[in-house]
């Protein structure tokens, strides 16, 4: 069975709390990813997601935004040696679609539910059928 670790991207978009909205959201779309991870030094204290940045756009907020205005703080996070189905109900029941992986305490990577479904469905359509 695979373990969220198999399926995690290491290569994470950093930023701060007192980066721009609008720094952020340019990390993440040169990254082609729909979410970055807030950190204080090395201590993980939010996440920004798509979803984030759009809800500042439309609230028409975006000039002096900054991620801590509008980041969730506190995420949830899941073990790298937890099965992809905890992962996925974790998602489920939260509403989230992405979420921090950690081996203890350290962030080691991230997981997408765009992941999880990548998995899911990779025996059922090879890519290029």
């Amino acid at each position: 069975m695979a373990t969220v670790g198999d399926l995690m991207s290491r290569e994470l978009v950093r930023v701060a709390r007192d980066d721009s909205i609008e720094d952020a959201a340019e990390r993440m779309s040169g990254r082609r990813v729909g979410s970055a991870l807030v950190f204080d030094g090395e201590r993980l204290v939010g996440i920004l997601t798509e979803r984030d940045v759009l809800r500042v756009v439309g609230a028409r907020r975006l000039a002096g935004a900054v991620v801590s205005d509008w980041m969730t703080s506190h995420p949830e996070t899941v073990g790298a040696e937890e099965t992809v189905e905890q992962a996925g109900v974790l998602m489920l029941h939260g509403g989230f679609r992405h979420l921090p992986v950690v081996d203890g305490t350290a962030v080691v990577g991230i997981v997408s539910m765009r992941d999880l479904v990548g998995d899911a469905l990779s025996d059922h359509a090879p890519r290029g059928a």
